[in-house]
């Protein structure tokens, strides 16, 4: 749009009250009920506060009912079942902005989406250059949103008003902005490829998480260790230690100790507490110095912080490095010659190593770039990256079954529709 949106900074009917008996909870179920379209959901969790990734707070909007901000946590404890919740909604879609956040939570409460729209996705099919609810909400609809608690602790109780109006303002213009990106959507001709890609979200959504095979391995700057294992006994060691400690206290693993300093650990590999000591960040609670609200937030857990003193690091650091050679831990494997599996991410590997895949696959790039100029549609979005690495990650493409490749990898069938033909006639 061309005017300057609009900013709205309060829901239009006000500022709700949250939800966190079971008698609001049926009478919220029995309003849904009788209401009418589309539900417009989301969620607030305490990432970065707490160990646990639940859901603190609820919000859903539809037509011919008020906004109702509800809190899981509180009604779980009383026995609310979300069943009844799901057959007040129906069939009905939910809209959600990046639904792939709050899917996983969601099922884990109970809730049983039957339809999904994204309005991040379609953001993206839309070729849109940002992705962020308000961007969008001022593209379509010429209004801004007031954004400002993204980042709170969402576990506090009670909830502050600004807390509420901003969660109640993430539902106020779902409806409105589904309606304008479906038109858009229509007039692209893409309307048919959201909804594979709204399905294939829901789907994954909903499945039960997995979690890393190697959870250890994947702390902040693990390469700088450059694959020594007497320095990764001591990160997986630690690593371990905050994970028992933090699920215990329920709080964030890195409330207690920070990747960067299990990496200094690691690499300086204290003997005496003379050296444990000249390691600052091993023996200091840990702080959160942002300059705004947040700080008071963080502030909150300090007795747990100061519950775990820096001796139980020290001993932990001492029993790894006292490990014989046998049991110090290795980085995993990795086959890069399965084509089914990752293939590697760094350019500089194939074209030093194998410069005839990377041949191919620089030739399969330029053709996803025509395709994406044509039907203005970012090239990610066409097909992931990842899955044009794999497919290229073999001696000669065309010797496959590039439509059965792509299906076995993922793929959707429009995204296969308008990519396979063109990537199987790919000559280097």
């Amino acid at each position: 749009m061309d005017n300057e949106p609009v900013l709205q900074s309060e829901p239009r009917q006000g500022v709700p009250d949250v939800i966190d008996t079971l008698e609001e909870f049926e009478q919220m179920c029995e309003s849904y009920a009788q209401a009418t379209g589309p539900l417009a959901a989301d969620a607030e969790r305490a990432s970065g506060y707490r160990y646990s990734h639940e859901d603190w707070l609820v919000q859903f909007k539809r037509e011919g009912a008020s906004i109702a901000l509800v809190d899981p946590v509180a009604l779980g404890k009383q026995g609310a079942d979300w069943d009844e919740f799901n057959q007040a909604i129906g069939d009905a879609p939910w809209i959600l902005h990046d639904a792939r956040q709050d899917l996983p939570g969601f099922a884990q409460l109970g809730m049983k989406p039957r339809q999904l729209f994204d309005t991040e996705v379609a953001a993206r099919i839309l070729g849109l250059h940002r992705f962020g609810l308000a961007f969008v909400t001022a593209h379509y609809l010429g209004i801004t949103l007031a954004k400002e608690h993204s980042a709170a602790d969402w576990s506090y109780r009670p909830l502050p008003r600004d807390w509420r109006n901003y969660a109640a303002l993430d539902v106020e213009l779902l409806i409105e902005l589904r309606q304008a990106m479906v038109e858009d959507l229509r007039r692209q001709g893409k309307l048919e490829w959201a909804h594979e890609e709204f399905a294939y979200v829901l789907e994954e959504g909903l499945q039960p998480p997995q979690g890393h095979a190697v959870p250890w391995m994947h702390v902040s700057h693990i390469n700088d260790l450059h694959g020594n294992r007497r320095s990764l006994a001591v990160v997986k060691a630690l690593w371990e230690k905050r994970d028992e400690l933090a699920r215990h206290y329920d709080i964030a693993p890195s409330l207690l100790l920070s990747d960067s300093a299990i990496i200094e650990a690691a690499q300086r590999k204290p003997h005496n507490a003379r050296q444990f000591c000249a390691i600052r960040s091993l023996n200091e609670r840990v702080r959160m110095n942002r300059g705004n609200e947040q700080d008071k937030m963080f502030e909150r857990y300090a007795p747990i912080q100061r519950r775990v003193k820096p001796n139980v690091w020290k001993t932990v650091i001492q029993e790894a490095l006292d490990m014989p050679e046998s049991q110090w831990p290795s980085p995993p494997a990795q086959d890069v010659d399965d084509a089914h599996t990752n293939a590697p991410k760094s350019m500089k590997y194939w074209r030093d190593h194998h410069p005839d895949r990377f041949a191919r696959l620089k030739a399969a790039k330029a053709v996803m770039a025509q395709i994406s100029q044509d039907t203005h549609t970012p090239v990610d979005i066409l097909l992931k990256p990842q899955i044009l690495r794999n497919l290229y990650w073999t001696d000669d493409p065309r010797e496959r079954d590039i439509v059965q490749f792509l299906q076995e990898q993922g793929a959707r069938a429009w995204q296969i529709q308008l990519c396979a033909a063109s990537l199987s006639r790919v000559t280097i």
